[in-house]
């Protein structure tokens, strides 16, 4: 069975994709950049050492509202001058913020990046954390949503991905 290519002129496809080798290297540097809600999740509940350090860089006002168990907080505006007494350079550092429309985990990433330390974001940020149905805390205890079916597999289905 064969396919036609599509016109040039298609959205999708007006810009060429990249060479497989190109696509290849430039998904794996992604990957270096970037985790996701369930892979913090898995490596939280595994238990013991991590190896990395999880970072909320929101606001106060925003860790009060709510923030991943375990968490350190450190709004992004203070890490320059707080980050060498709080964190160890020899230990990755995965920062969250908000959620994707939110470029704060970003900010304080690159921030933590100048000063030496190995860092990667956690896609989504809170928001997916708590959509995905994982546990999280505020200053009246622990809490946990249902699992948003657009975000997560529910019941005991795993994505696969």
């Amino acid at each position: 069975m064969t396919t036609s290519r599509p016109s040039s002129a298609h959205p999708v496809l007006r810009v060429p994709p990249a060479s497989p080798a190109a696509a290849a290297a430039y998904f794996s540097a992604s990957l270096a950049f970037h985790t996701d809600p369930s892979d913090v999740a898995a490596a939280l509940a595994a238990g013991g050492d991590p190896g990395f350090v999880l970072l909320d860089s929101r606001s106060a006002e925003s860790w009060d509202q709510g923030r991943i168990p375990g968490a350190v907080h450190l709004p992004t505006a203070l890490i320059a001058d707080r980050a060498g007494h709080l964190l160890d350079r020899s230990v990755p550092v995965v920062t969250y913020c908000w959620g994707p429309g939110c470029n704060g985990a970003t900010r304080a990433a690159r921030v933590l990046a100048e000063l030496g330390h190995q860092v990667k974001e956690m896609l989504g940020g809170f928001e997916y954390w708590v959509r995905e149905g994982f546990e999280f805390e505020t200053r009246r205890g622990r809490d946990r949503r249902p699992v948003d079916p657009l975000t997560a597999v529910t019941g005991a289905g795993v994505c696969g991905c």
